[in-house]
């Protein structure tokens, strides 16, 4: 980033963030703005980088994928190959949410969405333990979600 936020840029984030489809003259209302000043603000950010993108958050227990699953991950060698060649291979596959690469006791963490346990073990048996290098894993269902963002506003950068 190539310079500060100031209060404005972060009302700008956090109006987005709660609301990606608010239109230029909408945000530009709810941060105190008129429309050509938050547009330049918005562009700026999104050419410095601040703003990677915009998405849809999508509904999992509505597309059938009930379940939420936390995998811990060790693989066996811990060379530059085989880290990424894990790493490539899980960000490949639909099902998964977020891939870590970890420091401390289990090399990745990896997020899946699956249709109930018989869905969790065939992301098992098909994906995950046909993966060159895996040592072991410990699987953790969520119970439920209590918070869920995808992005933070920092309070003064």
């Amino acid at each position: 980033m190539s310079r500060q936020l100031d209060e404005i840029d972060r009302k700008i984030l956090r109006a987005l963030v709660e609301d990606g489809r608010l239109s230029n003259t909408d945000l530009a209302r709810k941060v105190g703005l008129s429309p050509s000043p938050c547009w330049q603000r918005v562009r700026r950010m999104e050419e410095e980088g601040v703003i990677a993108g915009y998405t849809a958050v999508l509904d999992h227990e509505a597309l059938g994928l009930d379940d939420t699953v936390m995998i811990e991950v060790s693989l066996d060698r811990h060379n530059a190959t085989a880290l990424e060649s894990f790493g490539k291979a899980m960000a490949a596959l639909p099902d998964v949410l977020e891939v870590h690469m970890m420091a401390g006791e289990y090399d990745y963490f990896v997020k899946i969405a699956a249709n109930g346990t018989k869905g969790v073990e065939q992301f098992l048996r098909e994906h995950l333990f046909g993966v060159e290098g895996l040592r072991n894993s410990r699987s953790s269902f969520s119970l439920r979600c209590l918070k869920r963002v995808t992005s933070c506003v920092p309070e003064e950068a």
